[in-house]
């Protein structure tokens, strides 16, 4: 049976494509394959398809196995899709956070969503800020970084790419990079966070 679009689903349809889709980014957080957690849950990886694309809705049986893998209990799970967050957040209800000793400043610029699996982020880093990461948070994390304003270098897989305002890049992250603002001046981008 066809679904109706989004903006007409009934709320118990509404709340299985959240839920889906939060089962799915929990998955991808944790970098496995629908193989290893069949193998983790007792669950066929046919069926954890089938729920993450909320073409079923999962039974009790199943989101307590899911539960169990993940290390949260079922209210934990279903609070963080029972009601559908803001699809628009204004400029200053956008959350900001400084590292001011590292001259970096970080606007969360999408409406949260725990189920989405794309974000976008404003980065602002002061003349001479030097940003590194050991290691993304999520393994093979696609970013793309577009200039808006300055110039950035940035290092993925030890090469180093130097943008100017207008350049965008596009990486797939999977070890250590760099952000760095040799100048002259600060530097603003646009940094869109895919997870895999």
């Amino acid at each position: 049976m066809k679904r109706p679009p989004d903006g007409l689903q009934a709320p118990a349809l509404q709340l299985d494509t959240r839920l889906g889709s939060r089962l799915a980014a929990l998955r991808a957080e944790r970098g496995w394959s629908l193989g290893e957690l069949a193998e983790r849950s007792g669950i066929s990886r046919s069926t954890l398809s089938r729920a993450e694309r909320a073409e079923i809705s999962p039974t009790a049986s199943m989101l307590n196995r899911l539960c169990n893998v993940y290390g949260r209990t079922m209210s934990q799970l279903l609070s963080e899709v029972e009601s559908e967050p803001a699809l628009l957040v204004r400029t200053a209800e956008q959350p900001v956070w400084e590292d001011r000793s590292a001259g970096f400043v970080r606007r969360s610029v999408s409406p949260p969503h725990a189920g989405l699996r794309a974000e976008l982020v404003e980065g602002r880093l002061a003349e001479g800020a030097d940003i590194a990461y050991d290691r993304p948070p999520v393994p093979g994390l696609e970013q793309h970084v577009w200039v808006l304003e300055g110039a950035l270098d940035v290092t993925v897989q030890d090469v180093e790419h130097r943008l100017g305002t207008g350049d965008c890049l596009r990486m797939r992250v999977w070890g250590p990079t760099r952000f760095r603002c040799a100048g002259p001046g600060a530097v603003r981008y646009a940094l869109a966070v895919v997870l895999p």
